[in-house]
């Protein structure tokens, strides 16, 4: 059978002179300025319109000789390329060629030749031609394309021959006087417009037989398939599941497959994945794609290798669809059976002959094929064949501990990759056969593994592949795989399975687990640490729910390792690396893990657990606050839990009491509930509607099913706020606003409003259908009623706490303005004291007048009961010119004493006393204010001896 490089165009003819053009030059001389025959003849134009007219006409043989030589002509004209200026015309002479080639086979090679001109670039003498001549360029091409219906196979190729040229940058050595040609992608973009990738597409039906041919089309589509607007319009006309059933054909070469699947490719990259997988989606087009990877399996070429790859990559992709009948098929069954046929060594003759060269293609493969399990682990019915096939054991080869000797045949790095790889699996494949997980003793081979992880046994992890992100020099990939497969078995809740694991002692393993994976964090914080860390926690929490047993297990070293982590930094929140899900996993084990189990609760109080709770909630985190609410409820039955959440204080002095008031007024504002700017009731007919329920409509429900009314107390914190303020008290609250007490009066009545609502619905459904009686209306209407007297009570309760906190502010408003007035009055007492010493100091009038008000107070001051035989004292110092009080020394004059020595000399006495009244002031603090020294002058002495 003809090959493809058989069919290869044969070189280009020598340029002739051709006689129908021109005179030719005679003479073995010729001029240095002479033209040259060739561009003497390009020179001189070919008047296509005659070309044209001597084409439509039909006769003798002489017309028919003279056609011939006419198309020669014109090809020998245009051998450097068409201009576009001419292309309309030389679309014209082609498609008449076409006509006379039915009638005479001679017209096939000129047919050809013009052809084969359209793989050259086109001429342009402006720059605006290929804008210009656009319509009439791509409507050419899409003739060309066109002409694949003539059954010949010289004219298909050498039309698919041109267009692979199309894609040729090379430019002719040749170029006509004063043109240039057009850019490298004109043409490209031309055949775009002008559909011919579609045309080919379609061309494949009439090629069906003929090898040779049907291979040049696929080349050339593999060329268009390389522009996405190309391949959509492959798509447009099925063009996927065509070439999917040229997989299969007869072809010594391997060219057929090899083009293919490589438009396969394209397609899958340039246009919609789900597009292209619906057209190959029938099964008959699973049934070619697995005889394709069938026969290349056993293949021993490197391309074969390659090309068996490329076709897996597609079958990955059909996959992903449900409705690709790959199970139908048996194509599942192979690639199930080729992915664990070198760990499970069972004979199988649906793998005879393959043997694994362990080379780079087939651990792509083995990738692959581990890629494609886990892929099918998402439909129920691949279950048996997983079964059959012994999936899970030929995962479970790669749980041990890395060990290079064990591993000959693939590298290190490989084997790490794929053990990462098998684990990823197994963590989808496991849910699917519980029975068999359990039968091979998995949960057994998980938890030593793990000890591995986290002993101290040398190992280096590559960290090479994505499954190994983030594990680099640790083993830290394998752990957090590992904890992967458990999670999503414990995830199923399967009692068989959680009790496997804790008769092993997975609650005290996970929880040494956890430490060191902290401790590592502490250091240097990864996304592959948060993640290990959540899923340990999701694990304990799975395994400890409703059982005390394991509770009072969890709560010897767990409840330390809660109490850290409610310790974390909220800022660290919106770090984006897997901070909030680590916190909201460890709140979930709080309550999973501790709640409910007397003596885990008691630790975690003793602990100041609860007062991290609030610091928690203080955050007012929306992620947050919901579960750390429900927590608190749940905690609130501890009579401790109400003494911590009373004694609580958070930033700003603020309590437990404003916390939950806050949260509440958030809460209602996201509900658009109505309130008005005081937070007052501003409906009491309905005083906790939200926006939501104000805009449904009366939908009468069955019994069973819960009314808005009470959806909305499952859904919101408001619920959660009023019982821990049930559990906390109403009055004598501290740290509360009067706006703060505004809102707890309708807190207190929660629940009588939520029975209004309740009620308000009942009568409305009831309404609805039929008319009740008068009883019933006369109830209905009372109930009405009550609840709306309730929130017109809660009004004004809230009218009178506005009001005492008006009064009180007015009250020290007051209080302040005296405050300012009486330091007013100090401050102007002050002054005048200050002017009247200036006037005393600068005024003789003045100072006179102040020493005669001084005296009579001296006067005034003395008592009118004089003492017998005693001594007169003047109060006047000599010498004395002011009216202040000099300082602390006074003259005192009485007889001396018997016994005490008499000195004659005064001045040597006064000294003397002076000395000792000085050291005394220094003991005294001399250095007082002013005001201090003129309040003490009068009380210094000096006393003479």
């Amino acid at each position: 059978m003809a090959s493809l490089a058989a069919a290869e165009p044969p070189a280009p003819r020598a340029a002739s002179r051709s006689p129908g053009l021109g005179p030719s030059r005679s003479g073995s001389e010729r001029r240095s300025n002479a033209a040259d025959p060739a561009q003497d003849a390009q020179s001189r134009s070919v008047d296509l319109n005659h070309v044209i007219a001597l084409l439509g006409d039909s006769g003798s043989k002489d017309l028919e000789k003279e056609q011939l030589k006419t198309l020669k002509n014109v090809v020998k004209h245009f051998e450097n390329g068409f201009p576009l200026k001419d292309i309309a015309q030389i679309t014209d002479v082609l498609n008449l060629c076409a006509d006379k080639m039915y009638e005479q086979e001679a017209f096939t090679e000129p047919l050809c030749e013009l052809i084969k001109l359209f793989g050259l670039p086109f001429q342009k003498r402006k720059s605006s031609d290929e804008a210009n001549y656009s319509v009439e360029v791509s409507q050419s091409i899409t003739q060309l394309g066109y002409l694949m219906s003539i059954q010949s196979s010289q004219v298909r190729i050498q039309i698919c021959k041109s267009v692979v040229n199309f894609f040729n940058t090379e430019l002719p050595g040749k170029l006509l006087s004063g043109y240039q040609p057009a850019s490298p992608n004109y043409k490209i973009r031309m055949a775009e417009i002008g559909g011919l990738a579609e045309i080919l597409v379609l061309s494949l039906t009439l090629v069906e037989n003929q090898l040779t041919e049907k291979l040049w089309v696929l080349k050339a589509l593999q060329h268009l398939s390389i522009s996405g607007e190309s391949c959509e319009q492959m798509v447009n006309v099925q063009g996927a599941r065509r070439l999917c059933l040229c997989l299969n054909g007869a072809d010594p070469s391997g060219q057929l497959l090899f083009r293919s699947s490589d438009i396969l490719w394209n397609l899958l990259e340039k246009v919609s994945k789900e597009e292209v997988v619906n057209q190959l989606r029938s099964l008959e087009c699973v049934h070619a794609l697995k005889e394709a990877f069938v026969e290349l399996v056993c293949g021993f070429r490197h391309c074969d290798h390659q090309l068996r790859n490329d076709l897996l990559v597609i079958a990955t992709l059909l996959a992903e669809s449900p409705a690709v009948p790959l199970i139908e098929s048996g194509f599942a069954k192979i690639l199930i059976v080729l992915a664990t046929c070198t760990e499970v060594k069972l004979p199988n003759p649906l793998v005879k002959g393959f043997k694994l060269t362990y080379s780079y293609e087939d651990f792509e493969m083995k990738k692959l094929l581990f890629n494609i399990i886990g892929i099918l682990s998402k439909d129920p019915s691949s279950a048996q064949l997983f079964s059959e096939n012994h999936v899970i054991p030929a995962l479970l080869y790669y749980v041990k501990q890395n060990q290079r000797s064990a591993f000959p045949d693939w590298s290190a790095a490989q084997y790490e990759e794929l053990q990462l790889h098998a684990l990823a699996v197994l963590a989808s494949v496991a849910p699917v056969l519980v029975d068999k997980y359990l039968s091979c003793q998995a949960n057994t081979f998980l938890l030593v593994f793990l000890e591995w992880c986290i002993s101290q046994d040398p190992f280096f992890g590559r960290g090479n592949s994505f499954h190994g992100t983030g594990g680099r020099g640790t083993k830290l990939a394998q752990m957090r795989y590992s904890l992967r497969v458990l999670r999503s078995v414990v995830a199923l809740y399967n009692d068989a399975v959680n009790s496997n694991l804790c008769d092993q002692g997975a609650i005290s393993q996970l929880l040494d687990i956890l430490k060191y994976a902290a401790d590592i964090a502490k250091e240097k914080e990864s996304i592959a640490l948060l993640e290990i860390q959540a899923d340990i926690l999701f694990i304990l929490s799975v395994l400890c729910e409703d059982d005390n047993d394991r509770k009072e297990l969890f709560s010897c070293e767990g409840i330390d390792i809660l109490v850290s982590y409610l310790k974390m930094d909220p800022t660290r929140l919106c770090s984006g690396i897997g901070h909030n899900c680590l916190l909201l996993s460890a709140l979930d084990c709080l309550w999973s893990c501790v709640i409910g189990c007397f003596i885990a609760e008691e630790s975690f109080i003793e602990k100041q657990g609860v007062f991290l709770l609030l610091d928690l909630l203080a955050v007012r985190d929306n992620n947050l606050c919901n579960i750390i609410l429900g927590i608190l409820v749940e905690f609130s039955d501890n009579p401790k839990t109400v003494l911590h959440m009373s004694i609580w204080r958070g930033k700003r002095d603020r309590t437990a009491a404003n916390v939950l008031v806050q949260l509440w007024r958030q809460e209602e504002q996201d509900l658009g509930v109505k309130r008005d700017q005081n937070g007052k009731i501003v409906d009491p007919k309905r005083p906790v509607m939200t926006s939501f329920q104000r805009q449904q409509k009366v939908i009468p429900v069955p019994a069973c099913c819960p009314s808005f009314s009470v959806m909305e107390i499952s859904e919101s914190i408001r619920a959660k706020i009023y019982s821990l303020f049930w559990k906390l008290g109403f009055e004598n609250l501290p740290g509360l606003s009067a706006k703060d007490v505004v809102t707890l009066a309708i807190i207190q009545h929660y629940i009588d409003f939520k029975v209004g609502e309740v009620w308000s619905e009942i009568s409305a459904e009831i309404k609805e259908e039929f008319r009740p009686v008068t009883s019933d209306e006369r109830a209905l209407k009372l109930i009405s009623e009550v609840s709306e007297n309730t929130g017109r009570m809660v009004l004004g309760l809230q009218n009178e706490a506005l009001e005492r906190q008006h009064n009180q502010e007015i009250k020290e408003e007051k209080k302040i303005y005296k405050e300012i007035q009486a330091t007013q009055v100090q401050k102007e007492m002050i002054d005048k004291s200050w002017q009247n010493f200036l006037a005393r100091t600068s005024n003789y009038e003045a100072l006179k007048k102040a020493k005669m008000h001084q005296k009579t107070l001296i006067e005034a001051s003395r008592s009118k009961a004089k003492l017998h035989n005693g001594p007169e004292h003047s109060t006047d110092i000599p010498k004395l010119h002011t009216t202040v009080a000099p300082g602390r020394c006074v003259t005192v004059e009485g007889p001396c004493q018997e016994g005490l020595r008499a000195d004659t000399d005064p001045t040597r006495s006064k000294s003397t006393v002076g000395r000792a009244i000085r050291n005394n002031q220094k003991d005294k603090n001399i250095g007082l204010s002013q005001e201090k020294n003129k309040k003490n002058q009068g009380k210094s002495r000096k006393i003479n001896l």
